[in-house]
């Protein structure tokens, strides 16, 4: 058995956008690379040239996305999020602005007393991410 990998959906609202998204990834943190990408082609059954397939690199850690079509009685929750240990506040910040921009900010960067920094954040797809700095300090 193989760790767990991280599956992101685009549907509804956000359909279309998971290839948009793994590339605003991999341009905000460093150490990462699209792995592959398989679109859907003329014959469908998803909308030619949207994802069928992608495997994404993020600091070291793996991630999966695909496009959905089809209808769903749900999108991205907060309930689950993508944690990300920064190396300094700087850094945290940075990121954070990065990922806001068209989201917002869950709980903005500040000192919540269980880490010196953290931010949680939803981004414009709707994806969450909680950044922190010196967790165990």
């Amino acid at each position: 058995m193989k760790a767990p990998i991280p599956f992101l959906m685009f549907c509804g609202e956000q359909h279309g956008r998971a290839e948009e998204a793994i590339n605003r990834y991999c341009s905000i943190f460093d150490d990462s690379r699209v792995i592959a990408i398989e679109r859907y082609g003329a014959e469908g059954p998803e909308p030619e040239g949207t994802v069928r397939h992608a495997r994404v690199e993020i600091c070291g850690s793996e991630l999966m996305a695909i496009d959905s079509a089809a209808p769903h009685k749900f999108a991205f929750t907060p309930a689950i999020s993508l944690w990300i240990e920064c190396s300094s506040r700087e850094e945290l910040d940075a990121t954070a602005k990065k990922l806001q921009e068209g989201g917002g900010f869950l709980m903005p960067p500040g000192n919540y007393g269980f880490s010196e920094w953290f931010c949680w954040v939803a981004d414009k797809y709707g994806v969450t991410w909680q950044l922190v700095f010196d967790m165990h300090g």
